[in-house]
């Protein structure tokens, strides 16, 4: 009479490492947003590549880099605009 085999949990899944560059280009967006549009875009290209974590982090820089972009070119035609108007 042979005992049955015990076969145990299956392993755990392996967590993918996240981009190091998605978490500075984060990180760098709240500071100098060119910055940050550039580390994410180079982390974006590195986690196709590679299959890292990290993808949201890396958008989510890009996108605020881009949107703050925006904001401070907005302000800064506003700012002549109302500058010019009180010169003439």
């Amino acid at each position: 009479m042979s005992t049955p085999q015990y076969q145990g949990y299956a392993p755990a899944p392996v967590q993918a490492k996240t981009n190091t560059l998605a978490i500075a280009a984060l990180i760098s967006v709240f500071f100098i947003s060119l910055l940050g549009i550039i580390l994410g875009h180079i982390a974006l290209n590195q986690i196709k590549t590679t299959g890292e974590g990290g993808r949201g982090l890396a958008l989510a820089a890009v996108i605020i880099g881009y949107v703050s972009v925006v904001i401070g070119i907005i302000v800064v035609f506003v700012l002549l605009g109302t500058a010019a108007a009180y010169q003439s």
